[in-house]
């Protein structure tokens, strides 16, 4: 986890100091909303609605417009409250997960008020304007109960601190927490034993664990100046190094990728470039996008920033030999995996580029059906411009914030689209992450 950077403060820093708060709702952020006495707004972790607690200020100044705290008391604990699974959780420790403290199913409906929340006031739609039963889904095998974890997750990337000490990263930090196991690893990441090992030297380590093979891999970044060290861990695994002077992924021994199973095919993706992290994730979003655009035979379809070629991959078995498919991807690797991945349909092309630079010069002027899977900051307002000009008579767009989601929609609506179903994942449970898979269609003439 990066830390978020902070911005200059001129009036005199408020850290330390405590609050006794009220707890409002959610927000999005993995936190909750709380007003001091004073009327200052403080953005709340560990913390629930509904509760009273004290608060600790972590950062902020008395000209800040809002202030980030910790709750450090629980005074008055919501019904939805548990004691947090990992023993590195809390105020000021490691700062992967955000709803350790949080019942499973509170975590879902947490989520699902900040889906609502951000499609409102972004967007300008109700759950029932958006086709969204209001609730957030959890993925296959997910559904615990109350203080068990769900090992869901096939990449980790640790830090390593001073000492060479595998840990994450502290909310908002630099700052190494040491940890002797991750819960929510994946079973093929934990087995590896990164944590009980010496990584001096080292800056991060990431560990990747395939589902649908014994593939694993681990991505060491040295410290300028640093060797690498000798790797040796408890499963067989490839190792890769990333160049400090270039940033490019290069291979050290074993495999230079990992191959995936999603959608009945295996996929190969190399130098640990995009997958879902969640094993059940690629399956879901596909499945999920498959049955709202209804692909037919013959039909023409864009996959935008498309990666190794998963949504490509399953738009060309059900567009079939008379169909046909363009992938376009910004990654150079990405793009020779998803041609590797797609050889065998010759229907089926593959760009290299922006989204927003290829798509213009390919001289595209209709397309029947598009699916979009951006960054975190959506797909903008230019490109979802353009792609209404296409006239495909439906679009799949997954979405892994919440609030780009609610910003593109509202473009979208702007050139004559509308939510035709709207469904949530918990595909990152303990987080304050979720995926989102929208279908969208024309608004129908006089509609």
């Amino acid at each position: 986890m990066q830390a978020e950077p902070k911005k200059p403060q001129s009036g005199a820093s408020l850290v330390g100091q405590e609050y006794e708060v009220e707890v409002g709702p959610v927000a999005h952020g993995g936190h909750c909303v709380a007003r001091t006495e004073e009327g200052r707004v403080l953005f709340v972790r560990h913390t629930l609605p509904g509760e009273r607690v004290v608060a600790r200020v972590t950062d902020g100044a008395e000209d800040s417009r809002f202030l980030r705290a910790d709750a450090v008391e629980i005074l008055d604990a919501s019904k939805d409250r548990v004691e947090a699974p990992c023993p590195f959780s809390g105020p000021g420790r490691c700062g992967g997960c955000d709803w350790q403290h949080a019942k499973p199913g509170a975590q879902r409906r947490l989520k699902a008020d900040v889906l609502r929340e951000q499609l409102e006031r972004l967007a300008g739609l109700t759950p029932e304007q958006a086709n969204w039963d209001g609730t957030v889904l959890p993925a296959e095998g997910d559904k615990l109960p109350p203080g068990e974890v769900p090992a869901w997750r096939t990449r980790v990337q640790y830090a390593i601190d001073e000492d060479g000490r595998a840990g994450l990263r502290r909310h908002r930090s630099h700052e190494v927490e040491p940890v002797d196991r991750c819960l929510i690893a994946a079973e093929g990441v934990s087995e590896l034993g990164i944590e009980s090992r010496d990584w001096s030297g080292m800056d991060t380590v990431e560990a990747i664990t395939a589902t649908g093979s014994q593939d694993r891999q681990v991505i060491l970044t040295p410290r300028p100046g640093a060797r690498l060290p000798l790797v040796q861990l408890d499963k067989p695994v490839s190792v890769l190094r990333v160049d400090e002077k270039d940033g490019g992924v290069h291979r050290v021994h074993g495999r230079a990728f990992v191959r995936e199973r999603a959608d009945e095919h295996t996929w190969r993706v190399g130098n640990g470039g995009f997958w879902q992290v969640h094993p059940k994730a690629a399956d879901t979003l596909v499945r999920a996008a498959m049955q709202g655009l209804t692909p037919r035979k013959g039909e023409t379809a864009l996959d935008l920033y498309c990666g190794v070629g998963l949504f490509a991959g399953a738009l060309a078995d059900r567009v079939g030999e008379k169909g046909a498919v363009l992938g376009i991807e910004t990654s150079k690797r990405a793009v020779e995996d998803a041609r590797h991945n797609l050889a065998e349909h010759p229907r089926v092309r593959i760009e290299q580029g922006k989204v927003d630079q290829v798509l213009p010069r390919t001289g595209i002027t209709e397309a029947d059906l598009i699916v979009l899977d951006p960054p975190r900051a959506g797909a903008g307002k230019s490109t979802v411009r353009h792609l209404t000009t296409l006239t495909p008579r439906r679009i799949a767009y997954i979405a892994c914030d919440p609030a780009a989601l609610a910003r593109d929609l509202k473009h979208f609506a702007e050139n004559g689209y509308r939510v035709r179903v709207l469904r949530a994942f918990d595909l990152f449970p303990m987080t304050q992450h979720f995926e989102c898979v929208a279908i969208l269609e024309p608004v129908e003439k006089g509609a």
